[in-house]
């Protein structure tokens, strides 16, 4: 499954690869501001 995460401090958008559907309680580091953030809280799109 492949996401597109939206950063909630600088805005940028990143892509994100999950194997399985749980998203509960996993984080990501934004490579742009080095910002951690839930990822389930900030999906923008979900990518083919």
């Amino acid at each position: 499954m492949m996401l597109l995460l939206l950063c909630p401090k600088c805005k940028n958008k990143m892509k994100y690869q999950s194997k399985t559907i749980i998203l509960t309680g996993k984080r990501k580091i934004c490579v742009y501001c080095g910002f951690s953030y839930k990822i389930k809280d900030n999906i923008a799109e979900r990518l083919k």
